[in-house]
């Protein structure tokens, strides 16, 4: 058996890594630096935790003012989450499938909400969308209006949040087997049956992880939603706007609902891993 077959036999042989000491000195640099960067990150997480008082969760969780805060981001997230996954799933797969002239520029425009500041954004979509905007005034002249309501909270939402999950479709419909779909089409297959019965299943995991980051990430938007929506109790104050609310008045208040928001967004992120662990074990 020559080397070409055995190679061919046993391709993990060829990703071994070569094992290596490190000296002494580097791997003291490598400690101290990792372990300085992981205590910074999680400082904040976990002084937050250590000043919830037991009894001040309580009054917290039962004041109107939180409930509503909840309510009102749990369904623009929802709403808005819905929203970026109806849009952006034939946006990824169009990214993913197809090279047509001006792809890198509409990539940079996928991008480009990430590296925006938020305030930016909202003014972006205060003069797109708000009374006097491109879209807006008109819109306004039919009596609708949309800044300062909770359809601007869930598009400020959507514009913070899509590059998340644009970015995961976009990487599993690149990763997906494209000899199984011209199998079902040489099956008799439509393009839409292939899409949903195909194309999808084989993407989910990339899917449903770019869907719950960019629900955290929709979750904690504060800066957009303030300048295109406002912070009005009962109608667009978010949760991360009722903490910046709370800590004028009652700073446990605002710890609470900081302490609360941060649970739902490690929840999301540690679903996010199980999913990315099961898929590198499939």
């Amino acid at each position: 058996m020559n080397q070409e077959t055995m190679t061919s036999k046993h391709p993990q042989e060829t990703h071994r890594f070569e094992k290596f000491s490190l000296p002494l000195g580097m791997f003291f640099f490598l400690f101290v630096s990792s372990f300085t960067m992981l205590s910074f990150l999680c400082l904040p997480v976990l002084s937050l935790f250590f000043s919830i008082d037991v009894e001040n969760v309580r009054m917290a969780l039962q004041s109107p003012h939180v409930v509503s805060a909840f309510q009102i981001s749990l369904y623009t997230t929802t709403i808005s989450a819905g929203l970026i996954v109806l849009f952006g799933t034939p946006l990824a797969y169009a990214m993913a499938r197809y090279t047509f002239p001006g792809k890198n520029l509409v990539n940079i425009i996928i991008d480009l909400p990430m590296v925006v500041p938020p305030s930016v954004a909202g003014i972006g979509l205060l003069m797109a969308f708000g009374r006097r905007g491109i879209i807006g005034e008109p819109l306004y002249q039919w009596g609708i209006s949309i800044s300062f309501t909770p359809l601007a909270v869930i598009l400020a939402q959507m514009f913070i949040a899509a590059p998340f999950y644009i970015r995961a479709a976009r990487a599993g419909f690149g990763t997906t087997h494209q000899e199984m779909e011209a199998m079902a089409r040489s099956l008799g297959a439509n393009w839409f049956q292939t899409f949903s019965r195909v194309s999808l299943p084989l993407a989910q995991p990339y899917l449903i992880s770019g869907l719950l980051t960019s629900w955290a990430r929709a979750l904690g938007e504060f800066g957009a939603t303030i300048m295109f929506a406002g912070s009005f109790i009962g109608k667009t104050e978010t949760m991360p706007l009722a903490i910046y609310s709370a800590m004028q008045s009652d700073m446990q208040v605002a710890i609470v609902l900081a302490a609360l928001l941060l649970t739902i967004s490690i929840t999301l992120m540690f679903c996010v891993r199980l999913i990315t662990l099961r898929k590198d074990l499939v």
